[in-house]
């Protein structure tokens, strides 16, 4: 809405309206004005150089470097495994699942395992356990899937978790 337009009565009788409108030319008329005292800019510290971080030279994820690094359990009984859940970022679906298994496999297997979740750029449509390495185990893997997305909603994760717990173990 509109300012109202204020009304002033002048000695000679006259009545006239004026409006708080503020425009371009105004504003510079008003900057002109002498009757204003001139506004004194705030003075800018020198910038300060920012400091660099040092970004790992390998072409090799942060994620997977951290499990690298830590390949012995918090027991000291054998390297820990690495177990990689990829899920699309297309509907929050996969990531309620992949968390559920996550946590569930962190609980259930007591820091002998180390879980990652989306360790590079998911693909569309996809849902997927698997063990890290060259010869790691494909625990599920539900590809290209379209909307519902049916086959990873019917999936019961609790199942799925005991069954990876079960070949992990074995």
């Amino acid at each position: 809405m509109a300012p109202r337009k204020k009304t002033t009565v002048e000695p000679s009788g006259r009545v006239t309206r004026s409006s708080a409108r503020v425009t371009r030319s105004g504003t510079r008329q008003a900057k002109l004005d002498p009757i204003s005292p001139p506004m004194k800019k705030a003075k800018k510290s020198p910038k300060q150089p920012k400091a660099k971080t040092a970004k790992p030279s390998s072409s090799v994820p942060v994620e997977k470097q951290v499990a690298e690094t830590d390949t012995k359990s918090a027991h000291g009984d054998g390297p820990k495994k690495t177990i990689i859940v990829e899920h699309c970022k297309q509907c929050n679906s996969f990531k309620t699942r992949a968390l559920h298994v996550k946590q569930a496999l962190e609980k259930d297997l007591d820091g002998s395992v180390t879980v990652v979740l989306n360790p590079d750029k998911p693909r569309k449509g996809c849902f997927e356990i698997r063990e890290d390495g060259e010869d790691g185990e494909t625990f599920i893997s539900l590809l290209d899937m379209k909307r519902p997305f049916t086959p990873m909603k019917e999936l019961d994760m609790d199942k799925v978790v005991s069954d990876i717990v079960d070949r992990i173990k074995a």
